[in-house]
């Protein structure tokens, strides 16, 4: 039984979403304020957490970057915030996914499993990913993959990426020169390619290169993009 917590302050909406994940067999523990939530890691790790970002102590956001220095559970973004820089800053942090109010239970019971089912792949053979033993990625002084670790380090640095960020590049990495369409990296990258977006690619590129800059400007101008057409990688 997955265990799932959520963080959210208006009741109404945390009673909806317990009982809709209730009753697809989940525990769930929920929460109030972003303090509690931090707390509550130090004796339990959810397999998955649900965050609002407007707490009354501190936002989401915060609470998001405190568990991202100690813990890789996926997190799920909860919020009445549309905006598109929001949801790039929420992605940018680490998070799984980003849901905005007001929503339908179904669909973010369906999005956690999802989630929960990508990360379970992730822990399977690499004969079932992107650059397994018997289809090994070209690397270069700049980008090296080692798919048996699934790791991809940058000039020698490990690279710390998310699940997405690390299929995202070793999909681009396994084929370099070769243009990849929006619609070809979600179909590939995610377990559930219908609970994502275009726009999704285009925040994970944009958290991908700045992870890459920071080590090396050369290899994050690696990843080129094609006007209309899509994505690229080009050593």
């Amino acid at each position: 039984m997955p265990s799932i917590l959520i963080v959210e302050d208006e009741r109404p909406i945390a009673d909806t979403l317990i009982y809709a994940l209730e009753t697809e067999n989940f525990s769930v523990t929920h929460l109030s304020t972003a303090q509690e939530g931090l707390t509550h890691f130090d004796s339990h790790t959810p397999d998955l957490a649900v965050l609002d970002i407007g707490l009354p102590d501190f936002n989401g956001f915060d609470l998001c970057r405190k568990i991202r220095t100690f813990s890789e559970v996926p997190i799920l973004f909860l919020t009445a915030r549309d905006s598109e820089i929001d949801q790039v800053l929420g992605l940018e942090l680490g998070a799984d996914d980003y849901v905005t109010k007001p929503f339908s239970p179904r669909t973010v019971v369906a999005r956690i499993r999802a989630i929960l089912r990508r990360g379970s792949a992730a822990h399977q053979s690499s004969a079932a990913h992107p650059g397994s033993a018997a289809h090994p990625e070209p690397s270069s002084e700049l980008l090296h993959h080692q798919a048996d670790r699934m790791s991809i380090s940058c000039s020698g640095q490990p690279l710390d990426l998310t699940a997405h960020e690390y299929k995202l590049l070793a999909i681009l990495l396994a084929q370099p020169g070769r243009v990849f369409t929006r619609e070809q990296l979600l179909e590939q990258a995610w377990e559930d390619p219908g609970s994502a977006m275009d726009r999704t690619i285009d925040a994970h590129i944009k958290t991908l290169r700045a992870k890459l800059r920071k080590v090396s400007e050369e290899a994050a101008e690696t990843i080129q993009t094609r006007r209309g057409l899509g994505y690229t990688l080009l050593f």
